[in-house]
């Protein structure tokens, strides 16, 4: 219902209830009014019968001393007989016997009485003359105080007067509480407004009220709507700004960086050519560091294509990897750097984990950019824990990189996977926003837990799909094997 309508409804309930009060008053005052008059014309018809009487009675009487009192508690105040002459020869009043009346002057009828000097009283004659048969035999003057009718009637108008202006107090009392309950809500809207104002945009405004103001919160709450979808989409833009300023920053230092790898991994292929065939006793040894050299420039030039290639769509190539093997590529492309920090790795895969469809290259990125991470929150040596596990539930593959390091601060847990956030000096913020976005390009995501002090939990969840099947590991094992010997002959 709308407010103008609650508000023209109140107005007319007060106006039926005030006319309604004051018809039933009014019916009870005249019903009053009529029963008074009732009774003083009784009084007076009584009087005029005492008075007739007595006029056409020879013997004098005192009929109307004795009827005034009764009569005056009903307006009558005298009783004069007089006769034709203008002789007063009866009265209620014994003083007034014998005196004159000028005929002449004597209105007949209901007539107000001249004077009454600073008195209440408003007194009124009654002059009826007696006719039997074609005689007039004389007047009967009765005096009449109308007080009676007068008192009905102002107690009626105090009555009708109070009754007024209590419907109006109500009615002044109902608008005052209506007014507070309808503002209340007001004054919740523009202190969510205030909010909304100062930036908070996780305010809801209640809009239960099917009247002006819940139409108010609605639109405010679709107003609200909109700010967040604007601030997204300018965080987007934001976002788009950034990756366009990296894509500008790597196509500048891509050729410079890439020309120094070239160079090193055409040395290395000339050191193993010129000095494996004169060091036969250290050939092992020499070809291993060399193969791990050539291995850590191509995990560098990879870096760089991937550098360069943050802001583009990722290309994925998938193919059946165990994931077990998969960490252990990793874990031998760090194992020195693991053992220089005094860092100890706990597998925790179950050995029937189904193969699954990834790339391996990106995704042995992602696994060596969690293990780097825990190793630089662990300044000090500490426990690095791969997990892997599937949900029964959801078919969905849950791999697990917890460390005991220094954990993460809750205000920038947040911001994580944003580019270019680092708490390190040395670092650029690219590490968790690539892998972020690796891991989304095969359908997954990413989460966190982390207390300070207490180590770090990042949690990849990939889809049903990503799952090549329980049975199909040692086909998995064999592509991934394959895939190692391809990566190496593309490096040598």
């Amino acid at each position: 219902m709308k407010l103008n309508t609650k508000l023209v409804m109140i107005m007319l309930t007060m106006l039926v209830v005030a006319t309604l009060i004051l018809f039933i008053l009014n019916q009870f005052s005249q019903n009053d009014l009529v029963q008074e008059i009732q009774e003083s014309s009784t009084v007076v018809s009584k009087a005029i019968q005492l008075s007739v009487e007595d006029l056409t009675s020879e013997e004098e009487s005192t009929r109307l001393s004795e009827y005034l009192s009764h009569a005056k508690n009903k307006g009558v105040n005298e009783i004069n007989i007089i006769n034709n002459e203008g002789e007063i020869i009866n009265s209620s009043d014994p003083a007034q016997v014998g005196k004159k009346r000028e005929i002449k002057k004597l209105e007949k009828g209901l007539k107000r009485r001249g004077g009454g000097g600073g008195s209440s009283l408003k007194p009124y004659d009654l002059v009826v003359p007696v006719i039997v048969g074609d005689e007039q035999l004389g007047y009967v003057q009765i005096n009449l105080l109308l007080d009676n009718i007068r008192d009905i009637q102002h107690a009626n108008f105090v009555r009708r007067l109070s009754v007024t202006v209590l419907v109006f107090m109500g009615g002044m009392i109902l608008i005052i509480f209506l007014a507070r309950r309808y503002t209340s809500p007001i004054h919740r809207l523009a202190s969510g407004v205030n909010n909304v104002s100062a930036g908070d945009l996780s305010v809801t405004f209640d809009a239960e009220s099917g009247d002006e103001i819940g139409e108010l919160a609605e639109n405010l709450n679709e107003m609200v709507k909109k700010l967040k979808e604007k601030e997204q989409l300018e965080k987007r833009l934001y976002e788009a700004e950034h990756l366009s300023k990296v894509g500008q920053l790597a196509a500048g230092i891509a050729h410079e960086i890439r020309n120094p790898l070239n160079y090193i991994s055409l040395a290395i292929d000339h050191l193993k050519s010129e000095l494996l065939p004169t060091c036969p006793e250290k050939g092992g040894e020499l070809e291993a560091i060399a193969d791990n050299i050539k291995e850590e420039v191509r995990k560098a030039n990879y870096m760089v294509l991937n550098f360069m290639n943050y802001g583009r769509p990722l290309k994925l190539k998938l193919q059946q990897v165990n994931y077990a093997d998969l960490v252990d590529r990793a874990i031998h492309l760090m194992q020195d750097r693991l053992v220089e920090r005094n860092m100890q790795v706990v597998r925790e895969i179950p050995q029937d984990l189904p193969a699954m469809q990834i790339d391996p290259e990106l995704m042995r990125n992602c696994l060596c950019n969690f293990i780097s991470n825990s190793m630089q929150a662990m300044s000090d040596g500490g426990t690095i824990t791969l997990g892997a596990a599937v949900d029964q539930e959801t078919g969905e593959c849950r791999l697990s990189f917890s460390d005991s390091g220094v954990g993460i601060e809750e205000q920038d847990l947040e911001k994580v996977f944003q580019p270019y956030f680092t708490t390190r000096e040395a670092g650029i913020g690219l590490g968790l926003a690539i892998t972020e976005r690796i891991v989304k390009e095969h359908g997954g995501r990413i989460t966190v837990q982390s207390r300070k002090g207490e180590g770090t939990t990042f949690t990849v969840i990939l889809p049903a799909g990503a799952l090549a099947g329980a049975g199909r590991g040692k086909d998995a094992r064999q592509v991934a094997r394959a895939a190692a010997t391809s990566d190496q002959a593309a490096g040598n």
